[in-house]
């Protein structure tokens, strides 16, 4: 009979991809977590950035009430 040397025999999974895509998997909930709170504050950095630039625009020009200028418009085709 031969003997096996059990060290000899131990096999190498690191690179299997049986393997990685386990521990892919496995890190996969903690990667969305992150990816979603970068989500969040880029959306609320953009949302701050869209108050500050509308409230920068200047006011509309109040329309007029009175008088014969810019009261009507005459439409035809």
């Amino acid at each position: 009979m031969e003997t096996i040397h059990k060290a000899s025999q131990r096999m190498n999974i690191a690179n299997a991809p049986g393997v990685q895509s386990a521990v892919s998997a496995a890190q996969a909930p903690a990667a969305d977590g992150q990816q979603i709170l970068v989500l969040k504050k880029a959306l609320d950095m953009q949302s701050s950035t869209a108050a500050t630039l509308l409230e920068s625009l200047p006011q509309a020009p109040a329309l007029a009430d009175s008088g014969t200028l810019g009261r009507n418009v005459d439409t035809f085709a």
